[in-house]
């Protein structure tokens, strides 16, 4: 299952880069925990665990990061029980001060779950897209609250 989703921030590209790959756990929505097991210099192959909470149910995921282009592109992989989530994002400066975030993700199920998948897709994909609207809403109002707390 396939997501996409953009947002336009009134922040610059780098503190938007920065934030978006920095702070996860204070704007996402669902990540209640992460931590870095090992990071590299250049940033990709640097490999990481987070806690998701959602609905009263945490997941945790085994992740790496596969993009690290600062400030416009990233990506992660994301390896858990049910599912695998590939996630990645691009930053595009709009000019005065602004950027456009898109985030394009891809769930992969595992198992019984391929099965659940197949017969309420439709409905996973709305859920998914409805989250990923919060999420990257989450990630606008953080970016320019820190931006005003700046200027």
């Amino acid at each position: 299952m396939d997501t996409t989703a953009s947002v336009e921030i009134d922040c610059p590209i780098e503190r938007v880069f920065e934030i978006t790959n920095g702070d996860v756990t204070e704007w996402s929505i669902t990540v209640v925990k992460e931590e870095i097991l090992h990071e590299t210099k250049e940033g990709v192959e640097t490999t990481f665990r987070i806690t998701t909470e959602e609905r009263g149910k945490q997941m945790e995921f085994d992740g790496v990061v596969t993009c690290h282009e600062p400030p416009t592109a990233s990506g992660i992989d994301m390896v858990g029980q049910f599912f695998d989530i590939t996630a990645d994002y691009t930053f595009e400066d709009l000019g005065g001060g602004s950027t456009r975030v898109t985030q394009h993700s891809s769930v992969h199920p595992k198992g019984f779950f391929k099965v659940i998948f197949f017969f309420v897709g439709w409905l996973a994909k709305k859920s998914s897209c409805d989250a990923l609207d919060k999420e990257l809403n989450s990630l606008k109002q953080l970016c320019e609250q820190r931006h005003q707390e700046q200027a």
